[in-house]
């Protein structure tokens, strides 16, 4: 059984790891090459669980989460005594080879090096320690992952049957739901899917097909709340497949294939609309980020209770 836990990298997503973790008793280490970012880290995990608690997802407290998550900036104590290291540096793959081998090393020898890539192919990752490639698997959590409950558990080349096994134990254990991705194909399951939608609501936005705001109340409000109760899949299911398949024979070719991403990019990024902590990317925004990111979690926290509730 896995208990000891350590997070490569103290970003958002690092904290929040901690965050989960420690939440479900498990003993965790955070490691980062410097100290500031391991004291912002702890500010954020101090935050989260104090959302967390307003929201009643959790009775701990902020000091007590707090508290029982070390840090560490050496990379080869920290992971000492791992049973999986769960690496969240950023997305480049020269620094992921760079840390790898650290910790390939210096984990115990039957430590799973999970990574939580969000679109490296895990093969890649994996020639980086090409002796224990067997031990490595994209674990790509969605953010907060505090409050999102899949997890994709992605097989790279050389992924061994019992790493699988072992990382889907895992996540089990602390009440997350397994998306097991047998292909290492670019982007995994999520981001290839979101891809897929932003790029057909982008292109409806350049087409002049709707504004901003009515494609995204679209997803929203409708699409996206029917699928939060019943999957893209068994929405045909429930239609009907053969309803299903004449709509999408009449509609595939009409929709987005474009290779390239949309000019929009550009124009928003060379305009400084680079999203909320600029005030503007597609809508303009008079709320501190922190607001906006709070808001976003007592809606999700409301989500998750609900469907507790449900499932009960």
């Amino acid at each position: 059984m896995i208990r000891t836990v350590t997070i490569v990298g103290a970003g958002d997503m690092g904290s929040g790891f901690a965050v989960h973790f420690a939440r479900h008793d498990l003993d965790v280490t955070l490691v980062d090459h410097r100290e500031s970012n391991l004291r912002e880290a702890d500010e954020r995990i101090r935050e989260a669980v104090a959302g967390l608690a307003s929201r009643g997802v959790t009775d701990r407290s902020p000091d007590a989460v707090s508290e029982a998550v070390s840090s560490n900036t050496d990379l080869r104590s920290g992971v000492a005594d791992a049973d999986l290291v769960l690496e969240t540096v950023p997305e480049d793959l020269a620094i992921k080879h760079d840390v790898f081998p650290t910790i390939a090393d210096a984990a115990p020898a039957e430590a799973i090096l999970a990574s939580n890539t969000s679109g490296i192919p895990i093969t890649d990752i994996a020639e980086a320690v090409p002796d224990d490639a067997e031990r490595v698997v994209g674990c790509h959590w969605w953010y907060p992952p505090y409050l999102l409950e899949p997890v994709e558990v992605v097989r790279g080349a050389e992924t061994s049957d019992r790493t699988m096994e072992r990382t889907q134990e895992f996540l089990k254990s602390v009440d997350r739901r397994p998306i097991v991705v047998e292909r290492d194909v670019p982007g995994f399951v999520w981001n290839r899917i979101q891809n897929a939608v932003v790029r057909e609501c982008l292109h409806l936005l350049e087409e002049d097909v709707a504004s901003a705001a009515d494609i995204n109340a679209a997803i929203r409000d409708g699409y996206a709340r029917r699928t939060s109760v019943i999957g893209p899949l068994e929405t045909i299911d429930v239609a009907g497949v053969d309803l299903f398949e004449t709509v999408a024979s009449d509609l595939y070719p009409h929709l987005c294939s474009d290779e390239e991403v949309q000019d929009v990019f550009g124009d928003l990024l060379s305009g400084g609309r680079t999203g909320i902590d600029a005030g503007h990317g597609f809508f303009e925004y008079d709320e501190a980020p922190e607001a906006i990111r709070s808001r976003r979690d007592d809606h999700l926290a409301a989500l998750e209770n609900c469907f507790d509730d449900f499932e009960e």
